[in-house]
């Protein structure tokens, strides 16, 4: 694919992360009467790369921090439940089938990405995070299916799986806002 229609689908990305942003009730990221950041920032080397994966973790990070934002409390960032992270992954998997292609580089970080789409393909996407992202502070999900998912996951799983997280977004300030 050429490196003009990636930079296209940057553009839109970038774009649907302002859409979204100018549509976030302001409400929800402010404390003490003062925001709690007003820019969401990503790591510098994202803006420069629109490699499909790293724009689906784009996806994934703005997700999963909207959800951090919506549960509120003193400090949005360490808040962490089983909805916000599903939530997150589903975003990133339905961002990697719009742009993932074919004949996308075979990489770990591809394998990845195609993984979860295989566990959403088999409607075990909520039992992958449970199993493979859970944190003792979540609650736990009512009707996994843990029994097919184990099968699932010893035919689909490489021993030694690890699940990944590359891109965690965070609320800042705009330079001089402060």
């Amino acid at each position: 694919m050429s490196s003009q229609i990636w930079r296209g689908a940057a553009a839109i990305v970038g774009l649907t992360i302002t859409l979204v942003l100018s549509g976030c009730n302001t409400a929800v990221y402010v404390r003490d009467g003062v925001t709690d950041g007003d820019r969401f920032s990503l790591p510098p080397h994202v803006y420069a790369d629109d490699s499909p994966v790293l724009q689906s973790w784009v996806a994934y990070s703005l997700a999963r921090s909207i959800c951090q934002l919506e549960m509120g409390g003193d400090n949005p960032a360490r808040n962490s439940s089983f909805e916000c992270e599903l939530s997150a992954r589903d975003s990133l998997v339905s961002r990697w089938r719009e742009l993932g292609t074919a004949d996308a580089a075979d990489n770990s970080d591809v394998a990845y990405l195609n993984t979860l789409v295989a566990a959403d393909n088999a409607g075990l996407l909520r039992e992958y995070v449970w199993q493979e992202l859970r944190r003792t502070s979540w609650a736990t999900p009512d009707s996994l299916k843990l029994s097919e998912y184990r099968e699932w996951a010893g035919e689909a799983l490489g021993r030694g799986h690890r699940a990944q997280t590359q891109i965690i977004g965070s609320w800042g300030y705009i330079a001089g806002t402060r």
